[in-house]
């Protein structure tokens, strides 16, 4: 593992095996919790899955305990856009609901690893315009994904997230909460920002692993802290969702270590060629 400068940690191609075991263990995790959301359940529950499925895998929950938060999933309700704390609140149909979810597999050495990825579930019938918010959102993560290139800037990311998103309707785009760089810690330099201009910020490179995570509202992007100082609330009441994938650039290509084809189908459909093994 080297490390470029700002600090940017690089892994080898048995790092991001890790992190590729890693990103099954959350994939397979969120596709648990997607088939389990439904009228009646609560996020507590739904925590309970989560958990279960991570440390059955062999694996640690990313959250549980970071930075003293109490779960092991974060469940977003609704005008919740980010890390919201799974408890008693039971789903009801019509609400939207955003998982983030995160797991550490230990290499042979010992050392961690991180995946890190979020989806967002409708929870019965929603209305459309949410259902509009949901596909722009997924959209703009995948474009932002399929704009990175090595020799490329995190900009470019930036810019093709925004680009979409832009140009799909008068949405609003977090800007005070970014993706980010991620490895043997779940945050690390660099930030991915969902706004910003092509060609700026650092360059991608072989063996740079980024967690890309638009956070789109059908309001504006002003946003609040809500007194648990773990919830983020869009402060209009408007709905929001949150898509994320932990992806990296490999000697062949792009590989989106959370998916659990590796984003295989949606890269080839972009034209962007597969990285994984």
């Amino acid at each position: 593992m080297g490390f470029l400068d700002r600090g940017l940690e690089i892994k080898t191609p048995q790092q991001v095996d890790a992190m590729r075991r890693a990103g099954l263990v959350v994939g397979r995790t969120l596709e648990v919790l997607r088939a389990a959301v439904r009228p009646g359940i609560s996020t507590a529950e739904l925590d309970a899955i989560a958990e279960d499925s991570i440390r059955s895998s062999g694996a640690t929950p990313s959250f549980l305990g970071y930075q003293g938060f109490p779960a092991s999933i974060c469940a977003s309700v609704n005008d919740e856009v980010v890390h919201g704390i799974p408890g008693p609140r039971v789903l009801v149909d019509g609400d939207v609901v955003s998982i983030d979810c995160g797991a550490i597999v230990a290499d042979e050495s010992g050392q961690g690893w991180h995946g890190d990825a979020a989806i967002t579930v409708a929870v019965g019938d929603v209305p459309t315009e949410v259902q509009e918010l949901m596909r722009v959102t997924e959209e703009a993560l995948w474009l932002g994904i399929a704009a990175a290139r090595r020799g490329g800037r995190v900009g470019d990311i930036s810019h093709a997230v925004e680009s979409h998103v832009r140009s799909q309707g008068p949405y609003g785009i977090l800007e005070d909460y970014v993706g980010h760089g991620i490895g043997t810690q779940m945050h690390l330099p660099p930030n991915v920002p969902n706004v910003g201009r092509a060609g700026r910020g650092p360059r991608l490179v072989e063996g740079l692993a980024l967690a890309v995570e638009p956070m789109i509202t059908l309001g504006g992007k002003q946003t609040d802290l809500l007194d648990d100082d773990w919830t983020v609330v869009t402060t209009d009441g408007s709905p929001a969702a949150h898509y994320e994938h932990t992806f990296v650039l490999t000697d062949s290509g792009t590989w989106v270590l959370t998916a659990l084809d590796g984003g295989e189908a949606r890269l080839t459909a972009l034209g962007v060629p597969f990285g994984g093994r």
